[in-house]
């Protein structure tokens, strides 16, 4: 069973950045996909970004693209979402999510494991 923890979250202005990091432990987690995802108030969770695990390939939302970039470190079993150009819509709790067997990366329902979620919030 894996465990997860994110931090790095906080409030900023609008323009400023935040890199999340999500650590794991319990196995692992070179073998498996990994995702970050968000929700905020009133709203569904959303996806965000996710990457492979050897951290070949990545896939973002079309809200976040040019401005995140996901990416990891196996070694220290560590996944990271570096966030630059924050807008107050980007205020949300942020879960990392580890995805061992699931097919679509942009469901939840495919990764198996979540993290508590880190507060980040974007004042304008």
């Amino acid at each position: 069973q894996v465990q997860l923890v994110e931090s790095g979250g906080g409030l900023v202005q609008a323009g400023e950045s935040l890199r999340l990091s999500c650590a794991a432990s319990g196995d692992t987690i070179g073998s498996y996909g990994m995702g970050w995802f968000r929700r905020a108030p009133g709203k569904e969770r959303e996806f965000v970004a996710a990457i492979t695990s050897s951290g070949g390939s990545t896939w973002y939302a079309d809200f976040v693209k040019g401005r995140f970039t996901i990416s990891r470190d196996n070694a220290k079993n560590t996944v990271y979402l570096q966030m630059n150009a924050l807008k107050p819509e980007d205020t949300a709790v942020y879960y990392c999510a580890v995805r061992q067997r699931g097919i679509s990366i942009y469901y939840a329902t495919s990764y198996d494991y979540w993290g508590q979620g880190t507060q980040v919030t974007v004042s304008s």
